[in-house]
C-alpha cells in the first residue's frame, strides 16, 4: 500500500498535514468539471432522502473529475498574504506568477525576478515531476477521505428551493476514524449545498466540533471552533469552476508550536487554455 502525504513526517508536520489533507476533501468534493450530466440512477434518487442526494451529488462529481479535461487560465487573489498571481493551466503543469502585492503592482525588478523564475521552472524536469506527484498524491488521499462521507456522518435535510438542497452533516458517533486525516474529518459538522438540476455541489462548508489531539494532546491539537469553506460556481453550461476557498484551523504542536491553516483565496476571470498548450506558452499567458 502506498503511503498517504506526509506519512514519513515528524509528528508536528503530519498533523499540519492532516488540516491540509482536510481541504483536499473540500475542494475534491467541488473539482471543476467538463460537460456531463448526472447518471439515470441518480437522476433517480427520490429528492427527500439526503443520504442519496449526497451519494449521487458525490457520484456526479468523481464521474466529473475523472472526465474533467479542461485547461484554465485564471486570477488568483490570497487575501490571508495580500497578493494576487495569475495561473495558468496546460496539459504538462501549471504556471503561477505573482503580479501584486498589498494592492500594487510588483516592482520591475521583482516582476523580471518572476519572469526568471518561470522560465527556470519549465524547464526543470525533476521540479514539474514534484508538482505532478503533489497533485496525485493529494488527490488520492482526498479520495480516501471522501469514500468515508456516508458513513463518517448523519445526513439531515436543512432546507431546499426550486433550484438547490441544503443538507447538514453531524459526527457519528459510533464512527471510529481509522487515520490521522480521518480524525480531523470526522470531528467536522457542516453543510453542503446541491443544485437539483445537475447534481452538483456548490457549496461545502465545516467546523470543528471538538478539539482534535494527537498523542493525547502530548504531539498536538486542532482546536475546537475551526472552519473551511469552498464555493463552486458554473461557469458556462455544463462548466463548473472553484471560486473561493476558506480555510481558517488553528492548534498546537510538539513544544507548543503554532500550527494551522489561515487561507482566503478568490477565483475570478476564468478563461479556457486550449489543449496542446506549451508550458513556454504558459509562461506568455500568465503576463499581466
Amino acid at each position: 500500500m502506498k503511503l498517504t502525504p506526509g506519512a514519513n513526517l515528524p509528528a508536528a508536520p503530519r498533523i499540519f498535514f492532516s488540516v491540509k489533507c482536510l481541504r483536499g476533501v473540500a475542494l475534491l468534493i467541488v473539482v471543476s468539471s467538463l460537460n456531463l450530466v448526472a447518471t439515470s440512477a441518480a437522476m433517480a434518487q427520490p429528492i427527500d432522502d439526503p443520504l442519496a442526494i449526497l451519494k449521487a451529488a458525490v457520484k456526479t462529481e468523481l464521474d466529473a473529475d475523472e472526465n474533467d479535461h479542461s485547461r484554465w487560465r485564471y486570477r488568483d487573489e490570497q487575501r490571508d498574504l495580500n497578493i494576487v498571481s495569475i495561473v495558468v493551466q496546460t496539459d504538462f503543469g501549471s504556471v503561477k506568477r505573482l503580479i501584486s502585492r498589498d494592492g500594487k503592482p510588483i516592482s520591475p525588478d521583482e516582476a523580471k525576478q518572476e519572469e526568471d523564475r518561470l522560465n527556470r521552472f519549465v524547464h526543470d524536469s525533476s521540479k514539474l515531476a514534484k508538482q505532478r506527484r503533489d497533485g496525485m498524491a493529494d488527490d488520492k488521499s482526498a479520495r480516501e477521505l471522501l469514500d468515508m462521507l456516508p458513513e463518517a456522518f448523519t445526513w439531515t435535510m436543512e432546507s431546499q428551493n426550486a433550484s438547490v438542497v441544503r443538507l447538514h452533516f453531524e459526527p457519528r458517533p459510533d464512527f471510529h476514524p481509522p487515520t490521522l486525516q480521518s480524525r480531523v474529518l470526522a470531528a467536522m459538522n457542516g453543510s453542503v449545498v446541491v443544485d437539483k438540476s445537475q447534481h452538483r455541489i456548490m457549496t461545502i462548508s465545516g467546523r470543528l466540533t471538538q478539539d482534535v489531539t494527537f498523542g493525547f494532546g502530548f504531539f498536538g491539537r486542532l482546536v475546537k471552533g475551526g472552519t473551511f469553506r469552498v464555493e463552486r460556481r458554473q461557469l458556462a453550461p455544463g462548466l463548473w469552476q472553484i471560486t473561493e476557498t476558506h480555510v481558517h484551523i488553528d492548534g498546537k504542536a510538539l513544544l507548543f508550536k503554532s500550527i494551522g491553516e489561515q487561507q482566503d483565496e478568490i477565483q475570478t476571470g476564468y478563461t479556457p487554455i486550449p489543449h496542446g498548450t506549451t508550458l513556454e506558452q504558459a509562461v506568455v499567458l500568465s503576463r499581466p
